[in-house]
């Protein structure tokens, strides 16, 4: 319990050291360019692919289960809105992001770690946590970008796979993506995207900073990155969930 207290702390602190000692704009605007490219536009790809066909399967599964006629046809449509928008997207398209972004982030920080180019930094007067955290945290603020395409594509999965598949006409899913919207469930999912954007930046950083070893220990330190930024993000997506909506 200590220990990991202990742990917290620590973590806190390298937070309040992001900011102190600011790298010169010069470097940094390059070195955020490059965090935007290699985290951001580079899980597009994977994103928009998971989300279309995830949004396409929950609506084919909402469809099957509707075996009463009594229920209308435009519940598909409204079911797959409400699932992807307040839960997949933001939720466990992050905890899809930490696999990739996060794992990626703890071994490129902890293999500089092993080469001793983080004490190289420090020597030359650099404040090492501002030079690989800040370009990594300014980078993941735009990770509401990702999520917008993610639910846009859900919902136009779902579209596809209910029409095509002959499960309702057009304008039953239309009807029902349209049906009793709250426009608060999308700045709710966007503050949830915002703060799991946050985790996903710092917790891994945490990890392959302060780690110790050689190169079997950068596998490691990514494999326990993995698992508590996943735990903070569900933790996090409860208490966010009761606060917001409840």
């Amino acid at each position: 319990m200590f220990k990991a207290l202990k742990q917290i702390g620590k973590y806190f602190l390298m937070i309040k050291e992001i900011f102190i000692k600011p790298t010169k704009w010069s470097v940094m605007r390059n070195l955020i360019f490059k965090e935007i490219d290699d985290l951001i536009f580079s899980s597009l790809g994977i994103v928009a692919f998971i989300s279309f066909f995830v949004g396409g399967v929950i609506a084919i599964q909402t469809a099957l289960n509707l075996t009463n006629p009594i229920i209308p046809k435009n519940l598909i449509g409204y079911a797959t809105r409400q699932s992807i928008l307040l839960e997949f997207a933001p939720t466990f398209i992050s905890i899809i992001m930490v696999g990739k972004v996060g794992s990626f982030i703890t071994s490129s920080i902890g293999t500089m770690r092993v080469t001793e180019q983080i004490d190289a930094l420090e020597v030359m007067g650099i404040n090492s946590i501002n030079y690989l955290v800040f370009p990594k945290l300014i980078a993941m603020i735009l990770y509401p970008f990702i999520i917008c395409i993610g639910i846009s594509l859900g919902v136009f999965g779902g579209w596809i796979g209910t029409v095509y598949g002959g499960f309702a006409t057009n304008a039953d899913y239309v009807e029902g993506v349209q049906l009793d919207f709250i426009p608060f469930h999308v700045t709710y999912a966007f503050i949830k995207t915002f703060i799991f954007g946050i985790a996903i930046a710092t917790i891994p950083s945490f990890h392959g900073y302060y780690m110790k070893g050689g190169a079997l220990e950068v596998g490691k330190a990514s494999t326990v990155s993995f698992v508590w930024t996943s735990v903070v993000i569900i933790v996090v997506n409860y208490i966010l969930t009761h606060l917001l909506l409840s």
